[in-house]
């Protein structure tokens, strides 16, 4: 047999060595006199700032790059093996007020693909009220083979009732638990006491310990606080706290550091910064070890176990099927990222009750993230990257920074009740409406690029278990939940039933100046911009003269003129053509499509431009006050 032949080393002496310092020097040379900070470096809500490029010098300053899967501190994975032994658990949500229908979705999903019965039992869930329920909710599943997600009001009770509907507990794996924290997080009050709320918990692992020692039945839910708006920090923070309570009081009644640790489930949202989600993901584990370590926990049960959501709170109600695109590469970065179970949003979740197709959907971009995709290795494939490695260190610093002062403070509870929390989360809301506004952040299809000729997908209302009608015990401030397109929703919506109403549109005149190439530009941007609010533009191919341009607009009985051409005509163009139009119609808005140079700007509000439009300019202030002035609201 003819012996293999070497592949010759590989030479890369013909390239020059590059060092940071002569890139940068590249950078700042083609920005032009740019700013390189402002215009290279990226500030984020979790207050770390990204870089516009990562080196090998980077990971050198931390410790994290070297560590292996399922050692030391779980950076990589809890387990040696990843996904390769198991498979995250693809955990497709059920909601029905009824346990025979809920059961009936559940052997649905699990023989399309699912492997996990995803199922909230109790307020906003499926109603259960006695063991026959119990009995119906569950029959002919699986528990030998299907795990469970199974968060409830009590996870003592709910034990009891699954014991007393005759299930097998010993078979169950995954989770049946509580999270009264985040209860009281999410809606303000509790309908028991926190005392008797950690009673409960107690009891749950005890009665897990001896008959359904496969099951964790304490949770976590970030979730609440990324709806809120949270950044990353925050809700990984805020469930790092509320682990170490919960931690707290069990031990306190009796469990050990071991059973504690081992008994929580910690669930997040994904967000829509792929790169900050798995870095998230990654220091979670890290942060987690970290704690649990500190109240005497072994190795084994400093492990994390997550269970992770595609993002409420980036969902959108208009243009829903780039809802598709979103969930992929929220659920691509939890498989990144490392989770335990994972369920994916169907399209319209925002909507309504999900329908057949869209539940298969989202189902079956978990199916193919296994099946087709191959992400079942490597282990931790996002390991050795400069960006992943450095950012999730900085996430892990940022986390474990905010958890000290959590705790300080007197821990979760304290600052709910203070009301500390959710004045931090709503700032970070406030901050993504502001740059949604400004489309500094973009949600395509609804401050960008919107469909005008979209018509709304109409869904039945979700049916679900009502909430605890019993006297609050325990109250805060609740932390709301939001979606971050809901106010350019909102106006848009206003301008649609102003329409059916009335009969009306919302007419834009565009006051194109010379020939297309001139104007064209700034009329597409001019037409983007308005469209997210439904407005109607009122288009041509452009004027020659000026007075052409004035009387087209004063005759088109248009609410608003937007002057389009180019920076060089402006000067000789604004002045006259505002002036014109003001002069046959004072009431109407005069705008000019771009950013004006500083010494031209006081001429033309002289002149009458009463607004600029430009990349910078507040897209939802400038749209609702069209709208006011027109009598919408």
């Amino acid at each position: 047999m003819e012996k293999e032949k070497a592949f010759p080393a590989v030479s890369f002496a013909e390239f020059e060595p590059t060092s940071y310092e002569a890139w940068k020097k590249e950078a700042v040379d083609s920005l032009k006199g740019g700013d390189f900070d402002k215009k290279l470096k990226t500030p984020t809500y979790e207050g770390i700032t990204l870089e516009p490029i990562y080196t090998k010098a980077d990971v050198e300053k931390i410790n994290m790059a070297e560590s292996f899967p399922g050692a030391a501190d779980f950076l990589r994975s809890t387990t040696a093996s990843g996904y390769l032994a198991e498979p995250w658990a693809i955990a497709q949500a059920v909601r029905h007020v009824c346990p025979k229908e809920a059961n009936k979705q559940i052997l649905h999903e699990l023989e399309k693909g699912a492997d996990a019965v995803n199922v909230k039992i109790g307020a906003g869930g499926t109603e259960v009220k006695n063991a026959e329920d119990m009995k119906a909710l569950f029959a002919g599943v699986d528990l030998s083979a299907a795990r469970l997600h199974v968060s409830c009001d009590c996870a003592a009770g709910t034990l009891k009732l699954m014991e007393e509907a005759g299930l097998d507990l010993k078979a169950m794996r995954g989770m049946v638990g509580a999270d009264p924290v985040g209860t009281l997080a999410a809606t303000g009050k509790l309908c028991v006491s926190l005392s008797d709320a950690y009673d409960s918990l107690a009891e749950a692992v005890k009665f897990a310990a001896e008959k359904a020692p496969g099951l964790r039945t304490v949770l976590v839910d970030g979730n609440v606080y990324a709806n809120g708006g949270a950044s990353a920090v925050d809700e990984v923070a805020a469930c790092l706290s509320t682990a170490a309570l919960y931690m707290e009081e069990l031990m306190k009644r009796g469990v050990s550091a071991d059973a504690a640790a081992g008994s929580i489930r910690i669930a997040y949202s994904l967000g829509a910064n792929f790169f900050m989600e798995i870095a998230k993901l990654r220091a979670s584990r890290v942060v987690f070890a970290q704690m649990a370590g500190a109240f005497g926990a072994d190795k084994e049960a400093q492990k994390i176990d997550v269970f992770a959501k595609t993002s409420e709170f980036t969902q959108t109600v208009y243009d829903p099927y780039v809802n598709i695109l979103r969930a992929t590469t929220q659920a691509f970065s939890g498989v990144v990222g490392g989770v335990n179970a994972m369920e994916v949003l169907p399209l319209d979740a925002a909507i309504g009750a999900p329908d057949d197709t869209t539940k298969r959907i989202a189902r079956n971009i978990q199916v193919m993230l296994q099946e087709e995709f191959n992400l079942l290795e490597p282990i931790d494939p996002a390991g050795g990257s400069w960006y992943v490695e450095t950012l999730t260190a900085e996430v892990a610093k940022a986390v474990w920074e905010k958890f000290q002062k959590l705790e300080a403070e007197g821990g979760i509870v304290a600052a709910l009740k203070a009301g500390a929390l959710q004045a931090e989360i709503a700032k970070t809301l406030e901050s993504r409406f502001a740059n949604l506004a400004k489309r500094s952040d973009r949600a395509v299809g609804n401050n960008m690029y919107a469909n005008m000729t979209e018509k709304k997908l109409e869904r039945e209302p979700l049916k679900v278990a009502p909430a605890c009608d019993k006297p609050a015990v325990e109250t805060v401030a609740p932390i709301e939940a939001h979606r971050w397109t809901e106010r350019f929703e909102e106006l848009r919506a206003k301008t649609e039933k102003y329409e059916a109403e009335t009969g009306k549109t919302v007419d834009i005149f565009l006051a194109n100046m010379g020939p297309i190439p001139q104007h064209k530009a700034r009329a597409d941007f001019a037409c983007g911009f308005f469209e997210v609010g439904h407005f109607n533009m009122l288009r041509n191919d452009g004027f020659k003269t000026v007075e052409e341009a004035a009387k087209a607009a004063v005759d088109s009985g248009a609410p608003v003129a937007v002057i389009c051409s180019t920076d060089a005509t402006y000067p000789e163009l604004v002045p006259p053509l505002a002036k014109a139009i003001k002069a046959a119609r004072p009431e109407m808005t005069v705008m000019l499509a771009g950013a004006p140079a500083p010494e031209f700007k006081q001429s033309y509000l002289d002149a009458g431009v009463d607004e600029f439009i430009h990349v910078k300019a507040n897209c939802y202030d400038i749209l609702s006050n069209i709208q006011r002035a027109r009598g919408i609201r």
